[in-house]
């Protein structure tokens, strides 16, 4: 066997996924992490108070807005944004971390947040956005999941027409209508850019010694 199939170093990626809040971005990013071992998830600080049955350090790193100042003072978030009357940012340690030790790292996060880390990185990243099947439906699941107060759901809901009208800028776009379907649509495309060639170190030697060996 040729010793660099023995050595399969591929480049990582940052898979960035976003979504209006209700549309499935949460529940379709949590699924593919459990289902792929090279997958980790980028757990992002926010000033927001935790929903009924998150925990810190697993949702988020729920922190008060004075520790969150002192984050971006010592340079310790890769992006950081206002969302929904809140600060998100992501901790810079664990993602380098985890890329360096060759796992690709998923982002559940907003499009300033993606359009952010995207610009930084931007031959690393690769942009899904989840779009919800009609703007009723989209009322429907928040109501539904009763997370957040009525103000707040309405606010949402006003805040979505612009995060929607950024769709283009993305790679990817995922309508979901039905959970299944949608989560096999952002799986497939995570396996497809696992596979491009330019994240597979690896290749060039290879190909190189199989022009190299001689037959007979």
């Amino acid at each position: 066997m040729n010793a660099h199939l023995e050595h399969r170093r591929r480049r990582g990626l940052l898979l960035l996924v976003s979504s209006p809040s209700g549309a499935g971005k949460t529940s379709l990013s949590r699924r593919l992490v459990a289902d792929h071992a090279d997958l980790t998830l980028s757990i992002s600080a926010t000033t927001r108070p935790p929903r009924p049955g998150e925990e810190h350090a697993r949702e988020y790193y729920f922190v008060s807005d004075a520790e969150f100042d002192d984050m971006v003072e010592r340079g310790e978030l890769l992006e950081w944004a206002h969302v929904h009357d809140h600060r998100y940012g992501t901790p810079r340690t664990p993602v380098m971390a985890a890329l360096e030790a060759g796992k690709d790292v998923l982002f559940d996060i907003d499009w300033q947040g993606a359009k952010s880390i995207a610009e930084n990185a931007p031959e690393d990243s690769v942009r899904v956005f989840i779009l919800p099947p009609s703007m009723h439906e989209l009322s429907r699941r928040l109501y539904a999941r009763a997370q957040d107060s009525v103000p707040v759901i309405e606010g949402r809901l006003r805040r979505a027409y612009d995060e929607i009208a950024q769709w283009r800028v993305y790679d990817y776009a995922i309508v979901n209508v039905d959970y299944d379907q949608a989560y096999a649509d952002l799986a497939h495309i995570y396996h497809a850019e696992r596979l491009k060639r330019d994240r597979q170190g690896w290749l060039s030697p290879f190909v190189e010694g199989l022009l190299g060996e001689k037959l007979g």
